[in-house]
């Protein structure tokens, strides 16, 4: 479709469109820019108005699941949210580490980081932090988060291995993260793939459900758990943007799923070393 440039900044294009309006704006177009009738963005998200925390200033309608609901938060935590949009997930995590711990978001959209602080600021948190970042390259040292959450970002990441692997340094030993995202099972036909709308939409840079669990537990995480899954239907009036009526019959009538996948895993307690002899064999 593009090369990784091409697709960030796509993304960060996009996204800046999308911090500029409120969320019914968003919710009725297809691209947060008044494009179609019905919004790719909106049709994953989950209700977040019974969380404790919620802030609907913060709540664009961008996620695909409620990782923070999952993410075992204690008080006093540090707590990382990685493409941390408006700050509403960042704001429910901050109810759960209470006035003693730490928040901190990074996203790559700088219009994104300005309206997550003016959110931050009228709430009155002070230990809440947006940071301006790639996530492929987060600006946080080593060993730093005790808990990171992500609600539908790594798929809008060309690098997926990178960034699981970021999470690996950031997070303490011992630490977890829970990550709502989207995954497939089957192929995609090649023009959703082909699609930048469907990419920015969270939905043709999904990778195969089996490999991007296999990605983190390649990464060193141990104990992975799918906490909440569940199926995505994408809308007539979106598949006949890029697919005929016969294609469209086939795509529904096929193997071919997308899913929203809550992932808990963790990172060990200590590195795993191989038996060098005597000394650590005994």
């Amino acid at each position: 479709m593009s090369t990784d440039i091409e697709l960030k900044e796509m993304v960060k294009q996009k996204y800046s469109e999308i911090a500029l309006q409120d969320k019914s704006a968003n919710a009725s177009s297809c691209c947060g820019s008044g494009c179609c009738s019905s919004d790719v963005y909106n049709i994953m998200t989950d209700d977040y108005t019974n969380l404790e925390g919620y802030n609907p200033e913060a709540d664009l309608g961008l996620g695909c699941g409620l990782p923070t609901q999952f993410a075992n938060i204690k008080k006093g935590d540090l707590v990382i949210d990685l493409g941390s949009g408006a700050g509403n997930d960042a704001f429910i995590a901050r109810n759960e580490t209470g006035e003693t711990g730490k928040v901190i978001g990074i996203d790559f959209t700088p219009a994104m980081i300005e309206k997550a602080r003016e959110n931050a600021e009228k709430i009155g948190f002070h230990n809440v932090e947006f940071r301006q970042g790639d996530i492929e390259h987060m600006p946080v040292a080593d060993n730093t988060a005790d808990v990171i959450v992500s609600n539908c970002v790594l798929n809008l990441v060309p690098n997926k291995e990178g960034v699981i692997k970021e999470i690996y340094r950031v997070l303490k030993p011992g630490g977890h993260f829970s990550i709502s995202d989207i995954v497939l099972q089957g192929e995609l036909p090649a023009t959703i793939q082909q699609a930048a709308e469907m990419y920015a939409g969270c939905v043709s840079g999904a990778i195969q459900r089996q490999v991007y669990l296999e990605l983190i537990e390649q990464s060193g995480f141990k104990n992975i758990i799918i906490q909440k899954e569940k199926s995505i239907y994408i809308p007539y009036d979106i598949l006949s943007q890029y697919l005929s009526d016969t294609e469209i019959e086939t795509f529904r009538s096929g193997n071919t799923g997308i899913f929203s996948i809550t992932v808990y895993a963790e990172k060990p307690t200590q590195e795993t070393k191989s038996c060098c002899g005597p000394e650590c064999c005994n």
